[in-house]
């Protein structure tokens, strides 16, 4: 077994319940913020360990650079329209093509670059993990999502409709360092128009640039075989 899948192992094997069990005994005020941000943050790095062991494809690479500049680009030109973003929809993209673990990346390193311009902050993990497992389970799912326009559509609002129901979470949580039903449900009230129009711009975004990528990518991958 290799160095790096074996410290990959042993984050999500022995450091993640270790986390959960300091945060309890030591960080009892805060108990719910601190674990909560240090798993966000772990599971993201046990997976780029295990990214980084599997691939050495150069091209593969650098097209995941390509569409995660393209992602950060998209969320910057349209940050004067809120939750009006292509970024969730080029995410899903790189996955139905390039596999689930390319999807991962390009969500994850959105998030991460995006933030420089936007602001970094105990969020950021959060949305490393949540864009990060958008381009994962469009990548399970790619078969189906790439012969169904339909299937892709739905999939484009359960996607918005979970990012913005995930970080609400994370919001009652940090704010509170308890989950409280009446708070989150505040919340999700209060983000429900920018939820509305997250879903909308997916499923915009996903039928405007699924068909000219999508003859990208096929003729990318029979010259080097992209899909992981």
């Amino acid at each position: 077994m290799s160095s790096k899948k074996l410290v990959s192992g042993l984050i999500y094997l022995l450091v993640i319940p270790l986390v959960c069990f300091g945060g309890i005994m030591f960080f009892r005020e805060r108990f719910y913020s601190f674990v909560t941000a240090a798993l966000a943050i772990l599971t993201v790095a046990g997976y780029f360990l295990h990214f980084e062991k599997k691939h050495s494809d150069s091209t593969q690479l650098v097209i995941i650079a390509a569409m995660t500049a393209l992602s950060v680009f998209g969320r910057i030109v349209f940050s004067f329209l809120p939750g009006f973003k292509p970024c969730t929809a080029i995410v899903i993209i790189t996955a139905l093509y390039m596999g689930r673990e390319s999807g991962f990346m390009t969500g994850a390193m959105t998030a991460l670059i995006s933030n420089f311009y936007f602001g970094q902050g105990a969020w950021t993990p959060f949305q490393m993990l949540v864009w990060g497992l958008t381009g994962y389970f469009a990548g399970m799912l790619a078969d189906k999502l790439i012969k169904s326009k339909p299937f892709l559509v739905t999939f484009g609002i359960i996607s918005g409709t979970a990012f913005s129901l995930i970080m609400d979470l994370w919001s009652c949580l940090w704010a509170d360092n308890a989950f409280i039903l009446s708070r989150y449900l505040a919340l999700v009230g209060s983000s429900a128009f920018f939820t509305l129009i997250y879903a909308v711009s997916n499923v915009f975004f996903l039928l405007v640039l699924s068909k000219p990528f999508g003859r990208i990518f096929k003729r990318l991958d029979k010259k080097y075989g992209l899909k992981n």
